[in-house]
């Protein structure tokens, strides 16, 4: 983020967030409390990896998609509905991969591993 906006952008703004659940509430709460206090700092993980990789990752899904002569998610769906990318199945495959494994780096990188 630029001008017109100051710091903190964004992601230290979501950073401050988390850590203060991760530093006081959690620790000082139980329970129910402490429970959701851990789920929305998992989530703000979730959208600070996002932040961070956003633009890379809508560039290569873009480029991946257009490999198959496709614009988006629903022109995709609607080619491998069709059959009209069967004979290009592995390469489906590799672009579906991919995709896939770049929403797993974001929502739980753990699982990439």
């Amino acid at each position: 983020m630029g001008a017109p906006h100051d710091a903190p952008d964004m992601g230290q703004l979501v950073e401050a967030v988390r850590e203060w659940l991760e530093r006081d509430v959690m620790p000082g709460t139980e329970g129910r409390l402490s429970f959701h206090a851990r789920v929305a700092a998992n989530m703000l993980k979730i959208v600070e990896r996002e932040l961070a990789v956003a633009p890379e990752h809508e560039a290569r899904h873009g480029e991946r998609l257009a490999t198959l002569g496709v614009s988006d998610d629903t022109e995709l769906a609607a080619a491998i509905r069709t059959g009209a990318l069967d004979h290009r199945i592995e390469e489906v495959r590799a672009v579906v991969r991919d995709s896939v494994l770049d929403k797993l780096a974001v929502a739980n990188p753990r699982y990439v591993q």
